[in-house]
């Protein structure tokens, strides 16, 4: 079974999510390819799709949104599950909560989760901008992943698509549990 995981990732805290997502994915027969959003051209030929984006000012990057739309159809005829990266700190900011767009993408391509992970905060990456934005959030700086996490939803996402599962009709393929 292949799995496409694509991922927009400015400063690459994301990437890194999909990096350790790909690696629980790829066991037990799955094979897992991870891909940026702008050089996915069509997703027919893959089983299943993760797609994930960092969060900044509450919404998805624009290649991850824009691979959405473009692959919409595709999308909708296999399984597909979503997942956020930004929110940094305890308490988190911004406050811990689904990007705006998120409902817009679960619905446009029929994903059957969305999971939202804490990010990673490094201010000698950021832009003038976005360093600006972090100064009037007051976001603290440091690395919020939380590894156990992300490990355990990939797990649920592989449980998912490994066939054979009792009590599972082909073509039915349930939300992976949030973790």
């Amino acid at each position: 079974m292949r799995v496409l995981l694509t991922v927009a990732s400015r400063h690459g805290a994301t990437q890194e999510i999909a990096e350790v997502l790909a690696g629980e994915l790829a066991t037990e027969g799955l094979r897992v390819e991870i891909a940026e959003p702008a050089s996915v051209t069509s997703v027919a030929g893959y089983d299943a799709v993760v797609l994930g984006s960092g969060v900044y000012m509450g919404r998805w990057l624009p290649a991850a949104r824009d691979l959405a739309a473009r692959c919409a159809e595709e999308l909708r005829e296999r399984p597909v599950w979503l997942f956020s990266s930004g929110p940094v700190g305890d308490p988190p900011k911004p406050a811990v909560g689904e990007p705006a767009d998120v409902p817009e993408l679960i619905a446009e391509t029929a994903a059957l989760g969305h999971q939202l992970f804490a990010g990673r905060l490094e201010r000698r990456r950021l832009r003038g901008g976005e360093r600006a934005v972090v100064g009037m959030t007051r976001a603290a700086e440091g690395d919020f992943r939380d590894w156990d996490a992300v490990r355990a939803w990939g797990a649920a996402i592989r449980a998912e698509l490994l066939p054979g599962r009792a009590g599972r009709a082909p073509g039915d393929h349930p939300e992976a549990p949030t973790v």
